[in-house]
């Protein structure tokens, strides 16, 4: 099931996510429907924060974005209760947008390398460095479980630019192909 993107300005995409509990049939439907919502958005990477539940999950889909034959430099993950070990690497600058804040793209300055303690699909512990723009894809939606919006890495000015294009996001003043969830006004 296609479900709806939390837009900018949602209190639940300034939270810090608390830890999934238990691998149970309606966290599967989730993770599934999640795979779902992110392909009908065109998206590369999704985290549960951006579809309104308050949880340590995201996914992450970079096999798409590969060139032709390198496909499998790619990844195509779950990530449950992921916590960052240590970055590490170059900071490299590189245009990302989100699909909460839709129609808002810009560079974005984040270390070339990530290293994750997280619960894969399965539940099972893992440990790994991710590097290059999986790392890119992994450090933006780890960002959303802890309640960070890449337009926050922005220089105040930039942000200050933006400011009605983000305002008119946050009420729902704005075309998309894919479902959102606007803040209601009061």
């Amino acid at each position: 099931m296609i479900l709806p993107i939390y837009a900018y300005g949602q209190p639940v995409l300034k939270k810090e996510a608390i830890d999934v509990k238990e691998n149970s049939p309606e966290f599967q439907e989730l993770v599934a429907n999640m795979w779902e919502t992110m392909y009908n958005a065109n998206g590369v990477g999704l985290a549960a924060p951006q579809i309104g539940k308050s949880i340590r999950l995201f996914i992450i889909d970079t096999v798409q974005t590969m060139e032709e034959g390198k496909e499998d430099e790619g990844l195509k993950m779950v990530f449950i209760n992921a916590y960052k070990i240590e970055e590490g690497g170059d900071a490299w600058p590189y245009e990302e947008g989100c699909l909460s804040i839709p129609d808002i793209r810009a560079d974005v300055e984040r270390l070339s390398q990530i290293k994750l303690s997280y619960l894969d699909e399965n539940f099972k512990k893992q440990e790994k460095v991710f590097t290059g723009i999986n790392a890119r894809v992994i450090q933006h939606e780890y960002d959303h479980i802890d309640g960070i919006l890449f337009t926050e890495y922005l220089t105040p000015l930039k942000r200050r630019l933006m400011k009605r294009k983000l305002e008119n996001i946050k009420k729902g003043n704005i075309s998309r192909e894919y479902k959102m969830k606007f803040v209601r006004p009061k």
